[in-house]
């Protein structure tokens, strides 16, 4: 066990936001830590991390442990450059390394040969130092450190490039790298997919996939939590609950647990309600006394069943268009734009977009999406091209920034201002269905936080009524329940839809189509995330077979003519069977990869369940209880069986 948290509370005042949190980490685990905005996840880190004191419980760790604590939007503050921040790292492998080059020089001297014992004792301590300096991966940390600022996006910056003069994301950015770099045995990362792009995303998952120390993070990246983590711990109303499995499992075990406990109470609840009937009936009466005051005796030692708890409050909206718009809603043709004295970020963009459609912008960070959206809604001119809306559009636009917003409104004054002519009434109503309701509407909107802004700007653009909607990163800062109630609000939709995301769980579920910019034009995709990346995987196969086969054609051509019999024709024919047969066995290749993927996944929640079940059989509450003990064990029996069957197909997937 690496990590142990007990009993751990934490109050604000009189407000709880913790109570007793309990639950540990083994060696290399990885569980994300779930919860609403304002649930206390970012508290918890911080106690783990020693940043913060909890009024109650204990904090455990394994000896010598090694952490590592990333906070929300922590940017590595530092007058270095890029490059020598980083090797600040290998600070103690730098120092062997200038050792050995200062032994060298010694060993080199004439001088110090003359002294046989010096030189024999400098041979062998430069022998000592090489031996360790090799062993602790010197000759490697270069390489290291450029292959985490690769992939951490700044492969194309220059790594002279002093630290104070990035962005705010980019510093950021350069603390994870940091901290990737030092390899804590446990890393604690407080939404670290923050301000990453797709392509880095998906090394940062690659990578913490194969971290060699134990993962808690905090992420409403449920793409992410599925593609990384083994086990879910979520924090709902100041208390932990652990799940075995990613994120798409914890929501079906929690759903499938809820419907359990529900049906178990309402069984309770039945026969409760027919033994006061039949104590209130039959008690007075004497023939039947002694069974009424059994009956009452039984409801007095019966062990009742809370009712489960229900859903939180959670915001409730849909968006609905006061007309539908023509069939062409939109065609940009020729789009290009660049800022003064500056290259161009993108050219020769061409999109249409058709009445119902769901499609999304993607594309790497810098190159120009946010700017081609407010372009489509006249805040920016393009440099060239041209944009034609179609009939009877109307646009509701969302700004990621939520530069729309006015800081010294309230949040009531914000959305009257705009709709004047509306009801007191039917704004707070609307207000009560994004979570505001009594003082809360009477907010600043400059102290509202990040989620709470979100939340506006989006009552604020349902009650638009807009059969065209152009939003930009409409996830950002809303928790992974409000992600949900967005998706499904946003699966009813009746009109057209173009959107920029990195929240590729957000791609998968709404895009129809994928349109990726890029500075030289725009190549669409049909389908969701998932099928743009096989597509793009499947063209670049292409391409690399492609050339294998030109290299062996040139190759074939420059023997003698009395080896090459064949006909052209039949070549051809050869190539295109080789060609068709390569790509298929690139694609079993991908399904076999896809599939051991699978097998872990399912190996990490049965060997987590049979060590919780085997910790459970300890507990004297339980191995008193024999029926208890063997509903238990039969569970644990099943388990190792289907454990060992998948072990058994694991093997046979990695023998081919």
């Amino acid at each position: 066990m690496l990590l142990q948290v007990n009993g751990i509370n934490k109050n604000y005042g009189i407000t709880p936001v913790l109570s007793n949190i309990t639950f540990h980490m083994n060696d290399k685990e990885r569980i994300g830590l779930v919860g609403v905005n304002g649930a206390g996840k970012s508290t918890l880190l911080q106690i783990i991390a020693g940043e913060l004191s909890a009024d109650a419980g204990t904090i455990y760790r394994a000896k010598e442990t090694k952490m590592g604590y990333l906070a929300q939007n922590s940017g590595l503050q530092s007058d270095r450059s890029i490059w020598d921040e980083m090797m600040l790292v290998f600070s103690h492998l730098t120092d062997a390394e200038q050792e050995l080059r200062d032994l060298e020089q010694q060993i080199a001297d004439p001088a110090l040969a003359e002294d046989a014992v010096r030189y024999e004792e400098t041979l062998h301590r430069y022998s000592v130092r090489s031996d360790w300096f090799r062993e602790q991966g010197g000759y490697a940390m270069e390489a290291k450190v450029r292959g985490i600022l690769h992939g951490m996006g700044f492969g194309g910056t220059d790594h002279t490039t002093s630290i104070h003069t990035l962005s705010g994301g980019q510093k950021t950015r350069l603390a994870l790298a940091k901290m990737l770099l030092q390899q804590p045995d446990l890393l604690l990362l407080d939404e670290p997919t923050n301000h990453l792009d797709i392509d880095t995303l998906t090394w940062l998952e690659q990578y913490l996939r194969s971290y060699p120390g134990a993962v808690l993070v905090v992420s409403h990246d449920r793409y992410f939590l599925d593609a990384m983590v083994t086990s879910i711990v979520e924090i709902e109303r100041h208390q932990a609950k652990r799940y075995s499995g990613n994120y798409t499992k914890y929501m079906e075990l929690k759903a499938a647990e809820y419907e359990q406990v529900m049906k178990l109470y309402e069984k309770q609840q039945d026969e409760i309600a027919k033994l006061e009937d039949f104590v209130r009936r039959n008690l007075v009466r004497a023939s039947t006394t002694k069974r009424a005051q059994s009956r009452r005796k039984t409801l007095e030692k019966m062990e009742r069943i809370e009712r489960p708890l229900g859903e939180l409050k959670r915001a409730r909206f849909s968006f609905e268009i006061a007309r539908p718009s023509g069939k062409d809603v939109l065609r940009v043709r020729d789009a290009s734009f660049s800022y003064e004295n500056s290259p161009p970020l993108f050219q020769q963009a061409n999109l249409d977009l058709n009445r119902g459609e769901m499609v999304a912008l993607i594309g790497p960070n810098g190159v120009g999406k946010s700017t081609l959206l407010k372009a489509l809604i006249e805040k920016h001119t393009l440099t060239s091209g041209t944009i034609n809306w179609g009939t009877h559009v109307m646009i509701g636009y969302y700004d990621q920034e939520q530069t729309t917003l006015n800081p010294n409104h309230t949040v009531l004054e914000e959305l009257w201002n705009e709709y004047p002519h509306m009801e007191e009434v039917r704004i707070r109503t609307v207000l009560g269905s994004f979570l505001f309701s009594g003082d809360d509407v009477q907010k600043k909107v400059s102290t509202l936080s990040g989620g709470e802004k979100a939340r506006v700007a989006l009552a604020k653009l349902m009650l638009q009524d807009a059969n065209m909607l152009i939003l930009d990163e409409p996830t950002n800062h809303l928790d992974l329940f409000s992600k949900e109630v967005l998706e499904s609000a946003l699966m009813e939709y009746e009109g057209t839809l173009l959107f920029i995301s990195h929240d590729r769980y957000f791609l998968n579920k709404m895009a129809e189509r994928i349109v990726e910019l890029a500075p030289d034009g725009m190549t669409s995709y049909l389908g969701n995330y998932d099928d743009y990346t096989a597509k793009k995987q499947e063209l670049e196969e292409d391409i690399e077979m492609r050339t294998s086969q030109a290299m062996s054609t040139t190759a074939g051509a420059s023997k003698p003519a009395s080896l090459n019999t064949a006909s052209p024709q039949a070549a051809d024919a050869r190539g295109a069977s080789q060609f068709e047969q390569e790509k298929q066995a690139k694609r079993e290749e991908r399904a076999r990869l896809r599939r051991l993927e699978q097998i872990e996944v399912q190996i990490a929640q049965w060997e987590t369940f049979i060590e919780e079940q085997e910790t459970l059989l300890t507990d004297p509450e339980v191995y008193n209880d024999y029926v208890r003990v063997q509903a238990i064990q039969q569970q644990i029996d099943e388990h190792k069986v289907k454990l060992e069957a998948a072990y058994e197909e694991w093997e046979a997937n990695m023998e081919q």
